[in-house]
C-alpha cells in the first residue's frame, strides 16, 4: 500500500495564534472576511449556539472542511465554506455565518 504524504511546517519556526469570539445580529448571513495578521495554517470555526464546528488545515483540498455536528458526527464538507485567501485573510462563507448566533474562530499559523 502506497501512502502519499505532504509535509507542512512553520516558516522560521514562528507560531501564531488568535481566537476571536463574536455574535451575529438578525441580519441575513453574509460571507465574512477575518484578518489575523499572519497566514493561518489551521482554522477552527465554532457555532457555540448550535454546537457545530468546521475545521480547515493547510494541505487539505481547498474545497474541504472537517465538519462536526452537535451529536459528534464528523463529515467531510465540500462547499469551500472556509477559504484562506491569497492575502492571508480568511473568508467564512454565509452558510456558516448564521444570524443571531454566538461563534468563535481560532486560527493558528
Amino acid at each position: 500500500m502506497g501512502i502519499a504524504t505532504q509535509n507542512v511546517t512553520n516558516t522560521s519556526g514562528i507560531v501564531n495564534s488568535c481566537v476571536t469570539a463574536f455574535t451575529t445580529d438578525a441580519v441575513a448571513a453574509a460571507d465574512t472576511i477575518f484578518s489575523f495578521g499572519f497566514k493561518p495554517r489551521m482554522i477552527r470555526f465554532v457555532n457555540i449556539t448550535d454546537r457545530l464546528t468546521s475545521e480547515f488545515a493547510e494541505g487539505m483540498p481547498a474545497t474541504n472542511t472537517l465538519d462536526t455536528a452537535a451529536a459528534g458526527t464528523r463529515t467531510l464538507g465540500v462547499a469551500s465554506s472556509i477559504v484562506v485567501n491569497a492575502d492571508n485573510t480568511v473568508t467564512v462563507k454565509a452558510a456558516l455565518m448564521v444570524a443571531s448566533k454566538s461563534f468563535y474562530i481560532e486560527a493558528n499559523g
